[in-house]
């Protein structure tokens, strides 16, 4: 039986390393206003997807890696942001056309205050539609719970098919672009803090406490089912945030974007990158979102499509050979701790020999 460490070693909390985030985000708006420009725009939707994959596999792994949770329905909680999010900017541009001013770029302020407006509304009903499913499902455990999480998604897909208000089968088109490059990665960067600080919290520990010995922390007074719901919840608000960002740069929605095959892809990241690992999550959705598109060459050579033979059989081989994940439970800061320790550890033993031959 594996057993999963409780902490990480230690590092600087959140607020104490505040401007390594805050640089971040400044890096990824310069790119934006001076960059984006001279990517290749094939190449560039590939990093928007990527961006957009890894915020929904941080938020998922919260619930399945942090809280040892098995949540499959994810795609839905994406699917009620996104929509909600579209909807919210379509009717707000069809009254006021010239909300949608261009600046630099991308939309101006006004597009910009839309766009945080419908995210923020699309996170907190597909919160809602969270706690909804939350409340009375995670009384169940394991399988029974990713049943319910899978139906959840179906449910959301078959009542999207008949809304007209959003187009049912036919999809919904004409969604405004206000998505770009500065918007899908300061959420990703957001969404990776957020979730971090939260694990390294007493909120963290609750969490963690559920994952390790459920029973345990019952006996110890957690109130396992609220910290599960609480977990399910903000899971589901940024998988939301992405399903708008997701709408807004696509600028066209289907249900069948939504299924359970939608859903399995986001687990696979978790379970790819480390069940409890932030960085494994953020690494895995960029290397599945990556591989796809490198496998389509193949698919034009041999006029048949071996890309999600090729696909499944390359997580086949890494899983045999990293059970755990990319990276386990473990963060880039305990990988950079481990190797100054070793480079600590070879370089002074080096340093003592030379000593004692000096001396001799």
């Amino acid at each position: 039986m594996t057993t999963h460490p409780l902490t990480h070693p230690q590092s600087k909390t959140g607020l104490q390393s505040l401007w390594v985030w805050i640089a971040a985000v400044a890096v990824v708006w310069i790119f934006q206003f001076f960059f984006v420009g001279y990517v290749d725009p094939y190449y560039f939707s590939i990093v928007m997807y990527s961006g957009i994959n890894a915020t929904l596999a941080v938020s998922l792994n919260l619930v399945n890696g942090f809280t040892g949770q098995f949540s499959m329905g994810h795609a839905g909680f994406m699917s009620v942001g996104g929509y909600v999010s579209a909807l919210t900017t379509s009717l707000v541009v069809a009254k006021y056309p010239g909300i949608m001013g261009v600046d630099a770029g991308g939309p101006g302020i006004e597009g910009a205050i839309l766009l945080v407006g419908a995210l923020f509304l699309g996170g907190l009903v597909a919160s809602l539609a969270g706690f909804l499913v939350g409340l009375p499902s995670l009384r169940l455990k394991g399988d029974y719970l990713a049943i319910v999480t899978l139906g959840f998604g179906e449910i959301i897909r078959v009542i999207v098919l008949n809304l007209n208000v959003v187009g049912g089968a036919r999809g919904m088109a004409n969604i405004p672009a206000l998505t770009n490059f500065g918007w899908v990665f300061s959420v990703c960067i957001f969404t990776v803090f957020t979730i971090w600080r939260i694990v390294n919290s007493a909120h963290g520990r609750r969490f963690l406490s559920v994952r390790e010995d459920e029973i345990a922390a019952e006996a110890m007074g957690v109130n396992t089912t609220a910290v599960k719901v609480r977990a399910f919840v903000m899971g589901a608000f940024f998988a939301g945030v992405a399903g708008g960002l997701f709408a807004h740069y696509l600028r066209y929605l289907n249900p069948q974007t939504f299924d359970f095959n939608r859903s399995f892809e986001i687990v696979i990241m978790v379970v790819l990158g480390g069940m409890g690992s932030i960085t494994g999550s953020v690494l895995a959705a960029l290397l599945l979102t990556v591989l796809k598109e490198a496998l389509r060459p193949l698919q034009e050579i041999t006029r048949l499509d071996f890309r999600m033979v090729i696909y499944s059989l390359m997580l086949i081989i890494l899983m045999l050979n990293k059970p755990n994940g990319l990276m386990g439970t473990r963060e880039i800061s305990d990988v950079y701790q481990s190797f100054r320790e070793k480079l600590r550890v070879r370089f002074g033993a080096n340093q003592g020999s030379d000593q004692k031959g000096a001396k001799k």
